[in-house]
């Protein structure tokens, strides 16, 4: 099956008590016109909260569309393109199990997968969810945030090339699993050089406490 981007998203302003600074653009919808992405997001993206999105390292957020079709069946309701908060809405590629460091040819542009998406309270507020983190993480497939790694123009309906793989196994799914219920998990960071310095410090860190507890049992 060729991957596709089935949808452009792009953030539309939105207000409510779950918004951690008064107002939201995780609601994603789509555009029928082409978007230059750029290395710090796509042009015409509404980035509410810039301390923990967008820029460099979560330029744009893809989302499975076969995912999607999980939670459609758990929550009994339609969950259209856009409504994780993703930019590119995709289909026919496994996103949950892209590694650290994969890159992609869209349209004129490439990307590099970089981390798994953790949910926050107000992906669960948007969604009027209250449980909603708990049960997204327990589900395992978060989704991947992307680096533009070459600006250019990207639209609905372009093909996806996976044009590298790292082979060191590092996986959005594994990614989630290490940062989140676990943490033994960590270690293998190290073997995936193109993860952000923070999380090879996290596995530093987990390897240094077990090395502290085994010389003072």
């Amino acid at each position: 099956m060729t991957a596709v981007l089935a949808t452009l998203n792009l953030g539309v302003e939105r207000h409510g008590p779950w918004t951690s600074v008064g107002r939201s653009g995780i609601d994603k919808r789509p555009v029928d016109h082409r978007v230059q992405a750029r290395t710090w997001g796509l042009e015409g993206d509404l980035i509410a909260d810039k301390r923990v999105h967008g820029g460099p390292d979560k330029a744009v957020y893809a989302f499975a569309r076969e995912d999607a079709v999980f939670w459609q069946e758990e929550l009994g309701r339609d969950v259209g393109p856009g409504n994780f908060g993703e930019n590119f809405s995709t289909t026919g590629l496994d996103v949950t199990g892209a590694e650290v460091g994969e890159q992609w040819a869209i349209g004129d542009a490439v990307f590099e997968v970089i981390r798994a998406r953790k949910p926050c309270r107000v992906f669960a507020g948007f969604w009027d969810v209250p449980d909603l983190v708990k049960r997204f993480i327990a589900h395992g497939a978060p989704g991947a945030y992307l680096r533009t790694l070459q600006e250019g123009s990207v639209g609905a309906g372009d093909a996806i090339e996976v044009i590298r793989r790292p082979g060191h196994g590092v996986t959005i799914g594994y990614m989630l699993r290490a940062l989140t219920t676990e943490p033994h998990l960590l270690p293998r960071f190290l073997d995936a050089p193109e993860m952000l310095p923070k999380h090879h410090e996290k596995a530093r860190k987990w390897l240094a406490a077990r090395e502290l507890e085994k010389s003072n049992p």
